[in-house]
């Protein structure tokens, strides 16, 4: 990145801000929406996941448009004038609204499925533009690890706050008022609002660099994005980096989704004891998350996230082993796991998010182009299709044991069944993600050998005069033989 422009203070903090939407809408979503559908609004746990899963599929479609769209708008008239990234910060304070609709108790199926396929649009519309900034304004590795950690502290915070205030409304206008949803939805949008205009006001984009590409230009149509999207599969890091994510969050959204069935029924607990279990992590706001950069920074992103996937997983047999096993002090030793899970939980989360913005560094070396928006629009797309199957089987399930929200206690049959999916649902999924993490090599020294590169060939260096450690980093990064790197015209 040629003459960067220093981070002050200011853009550290309006930079998260978006999280408070991007992490806060989904959390409420992922804890409260399901409960919401079944319990006030009449619709079946199937009618419930299929809403989730349908608003998802279409999605999948969006989210790569916008991606490109996100890529490839600065060479429009409209682009030149306002950007190619932060024009969506506005457009999205403008229609951010839709999500307090959501939230209006009895209404019909397909009222609930419009709204919230509008949802999915205009989180896409937001988030994929802005996850791209951490890469547009700095390339170095410190400043977007202390940026990725302020978007965590503000992703916590919304976190926290869209499981505490539930609770609180539902402590003070009664466990059985449906308007709680309405009024939280209704203050959310207020703050989602707000949270994206201080975003858009306090940063910035890279300028466009306007190097002779040997790409020619193309119009926009479908099989070129889907074409993008494919060839950015081509990267073996970006392919662990996106089947850790897919996972591990996955199994964010069958935490929260389950988590209160799993307290209100398996547990005989109440909804404001599993908001109060969600909300424990308000403790951690702050310096938690100080102390995950200063890991990452100091011991490096890839230890650091094998340490946090492993005890989150422990946490689960501890939750589980409540069901069987009925402790003196049970309530404390829960908010205890809870305690632990939510900061290595965050932990993780923030470690994922801060590797993604060095993925399009090693990239360059395999395109010669900066396409941080398709890659953002590839894991918005992955992680909505598999949140998509996930709120879907959730609701299959559900319904498969015989889940009845109208009733005031369940079968023995049932209440197996949300424990079951509560505990082996999240292992296996932070399992599997826990082996991927051992085989990733994407650590600040190999990233530090990548930015390197790049500059060495764009001051016009040969590609064949790479140093054999580095050829060996950047195979291991890339997956592509070295004399595929820095592609021309004649390969």
């Amino acid at each position: 990145m040629s003459s960067p422009v220093p981070i002050k203070l200011k853009t550290y903090i309006g930079y998260g801000m978006t999280d408070l939407f991007s992490g806060g809408a989904f959390a409420i979503i992922a804890a409260w929406l399901m409960y919401f559908f079944t319990n006030f609004s009449g619709l079946t746990p199937i009618q419930a996941g299929s809403i989730l899963f349908i608003a998802k599929v279409i999605d999948t479609f969006v989210s790569p448009c916008v991606g490109y769209l996100t890529d490839n708008i600065g060479n429009t008239r409209l682009g030149r004038r306002f950007g190619r990234r932060r024009i969506f910060l506005l457009l999205g304070a403008v229609l951010v609204y839709i999500y307090a609709l959501l939230w209006i108790p009895g209404m019909p199926y397909f009222y609930y499925l419009v709204v919230y396929i509008s949802i999915e649009i205009v989180a896409a519309l937001v988030i994929i533009p802005w996850e791209t900034l951490a890469s547009e304004m700095t390339d170095d590795y410190k400043q977007r690890s202390i940026l990725s950690a302020v978007r965590l502290f503000y992703g916590g915070f919304s976190t926290w706050l869209a499981t505490f205030l539930p609770g609180r409304l539902f402590e003070h206008l009664g466990t059985t008022n449906s308007t709680v949803f309405l009024i939280n939805g209704i203050i959310f949008s207020i703050i989602f609002m707000l949270a994206l205009l201080i975003t858009w006001s306090t940063t910035w984009e890279r300028k466009q660099e306007t190097t002779v590409t040997f790409r020619p230009k193309r119009t926009f149509n479908f099989r070129h994005i889907f074409i993008d999207m494919a060839s950015t599969l081509r990267i073996r890091c970006f392919r662990q980096h996106l089947l850790m994510y897919i996972l591990s969050f996955t199994s964010l959204d069958l935490f929260y989704t389950v988590f209160i069935y799993f307290i209100i029924y398996s547990l005989h607990g109440t909804s404001v004891q599993a908001s109060n279990l969600l909300a424990v992590g308000i403790v951690l706001t702050g310096w938690s998350n100080a102390l995950l950069a200063w890991a990452v920074i100091r011991y490096g992103q890839t230890r650091c996230l094998k340490i946090c996937l492993i005890v989150s997983m422990m946490c689960f047999f501890v939750f589980a082993s409540f069901y069987y096993w009925k402790p003196l002090l049970m309530l404390p030793i829960m908010y205890a796991t809870s305690l632990v899970y939510q900061f290595f939980k965050g932990g993780y989360v923030y470690i994922i998010w801060n590797i993604y913005p060095f993925i399009p560094d090693v990239d360059e070396l395999v395109s010669r182009q900066r396409r941080e928006g398709i890659f953002a629009g590839v894991m918005t797309l992955a992680r909505k299709s598999t949140s998509a199957i996930a709120g879907m089987l959730i609701g299959v399930v559900l319904q498969y044991v015989h889940f009845d929200a109208a009733s005031p206690s369940q079968s023995a049959v049932t209440i197996h069944g949300i424990t079951s999916l509560f505990f082996f649902g999240n292992v296996i999924l932070l399992l599997i993600s826990i082996i991927v993490a051992f085989r990733f090599k994407l650590s600040k020294e190999n990233h530090q050998r990548v930015i390197k590169e790049v500059a060495r060939l764009k001051n016009g260096g040969s590609i064949t005069d790479t140093d054999p450690k580095t050829k060996d980093i950047l195979y291991s990064l890339t997956g592509i033989p070295h004399e595929k790197l820095w592609p021309t015209d004649k390969n």
